[in-house]
């Protein structure tokens, strides 16, 4: 009996551990890609005919970030089930997503992406799908798992079945087709995360908790064998070159941009070719990391505890590291706090802004070790405190 206690105990710290190491690492890198936003040379880092391969590789590791970042959200809810019951964690994620909706339509826009409160140019992004996902999660808990996990995979695996259809309506927008729903002189609102592939992640990712009731051989071998399967169906369906994703590869003018090519795949909204690329490498990672931390990866595992905390205050770091740079170089900061259009979101770049990329990696690693301690106080906080309200960042 005390050896089967031990081993519960060791499965559930385990399975705590590895969900909170894999969070933290995509929040480590996805911190790369908004240094690069705000520090980084004007330009599509994934226009094969203008990036070059470390660009593009810079902006390609980070598509790991918000597929990984949905998924975990519905396995972290079914592992929340732990502490609540199922009509407390539907009102949870009921709240937590309308509260997330409003941090990114008002405090995340003005007080930490732009610094400003004009509300010329609004970008509805992550936390507005995020919140949504939630609100919906809020919903499918009440159903049998079976249900919830197949109505994620379903919605994954077809929505691509819907990229023919063309339309200007913005509930298509919000829902599908990433576009401009609010366009006047002076004010613009744009639908970056259409929240139906995103809402199906967030599915799956609940049914994917069920696993960490398994035992730990049976978990990893799961985790195993579904990682390769992913990223095997990637390959095999990308090569085809048919369905998956609204954008096809071709051959390019050297077999590595061919290669680039075939990975360069859509991300507004993520087709299932992105997600299978993505999604198929973490859960091999999960596995890897399953009943164990590397010592190297502790700090991640501190990041991953807080990842709402860390994902909006790194981005008020980044956003004031900006200002003392362009200070520093130019003696006026304006520009920092302007954010008219589309083109120039979440700021306005001054004639001759951006770094080269080593400049752009510097930065980063500060922000990383910088938000650190940051993290690690915070998780303190939370661990120490019973107030229900520190649940909610």
């Amino acid at each position: 009996m005390a050896t089967a206690a031990a081993e519960a105990v060791t499965v559930k710290r385990s399975r705590l551990e590895s969900v909170d190491l894999l969070r933290g690492v995509i929040m480590i890198i996805m911190a790369l890609d908004h240094t690069r936003d705000f520090f980084g040379v004007p330009g599509s880092p994934t226009n094969l005919a203008t990036a070059s391969v470390a660009l593009f590789f810079t902006r390609w590791i980070t598509h790991f970030c918000a597929p990984v970042f949905f998924l975990l959200t519905g396995t972290g809810s079914w592992l929340s089930l732990s502490k609540r019951t199922r009509p407390e964690l539907s009102r949870f994620l009921f709240t937590r997503g309308l509260w997330l909706i409003f941090l990114d339509l008002v405090l995340f826009r003005c007080l930490a992406l732009q610094f400003n409160f004009d509300y010329h140019t609004t970008v509805i992004n992550v936390l507005w799908a995020l919140g949504w996902a939630m609100i919906v999660l809020s919903v499918l808990v009440h159903l049998p798992l079976s249900l919830v996990t197949a109505f994620g995979v379903v919605m994954i695996a077809t929505h691509n079945l819907l990229d023919s259809i063309s339309s200007n309506n913005p509930i298509w927008s919000i829902l599908h087709s990433p576009n401009i729903i609010f366009s006047s002189p002076g004010h613009i609102v744009l639908v970056a995360y259409p929240l139906i592939p995103w809402v199906g992640v967030t599915a799956a990712g609940y049914g994917l908790g069920q696993i960490y009731a398994w035992s730990p051989a049976r978990r990893r071998s799961f985790l195993l064998r579904i990682g390769i399967s992913l990223t095997i169906g990637f390959v095999l369906l990308r090569a085809l070159n048919i369905y998956g994703d609204p954008s096809h590869w071709a051959t390019q003018r050297t077999p590595i941009y061919t290669a680039l090519s075939f990975l360069n795949t859509t991300k507004y909204p993520p087709s299932l070719l992105f997600l299978l690329m993505t999604l198929g490498p973490a859960l091999l990672i999960l596995c890897g990391v399953d009943g164990r931390t590397p010592r190297i990866l502790n700090p991640a595992l501190i990041i991953g505890k807080v990842p709402m905390f860390y994902f909006l205050v790194h981005f008020v770091l980044i956003h004031l590291l900006a200002v003392v740079v362009c200070f520093t170089r130019y003696g006026h900061i304006h520009w920092m706090f302007e954010s008219p259009d589309i083109a120039n979101f979440p700021i306005t770049q001054p004639p001759g802004w951006g770094l080269i990329l080593p400049l752009v990696y510097l930065i980063w690693a500060f922000v990383v070790i910088a938000m650190y301690p940051l993290c690690r106080w915070y998780s303190a906080v939370k661990q120490r405190s019973s107030n229900p309200w520190l649940s909610y960042l």
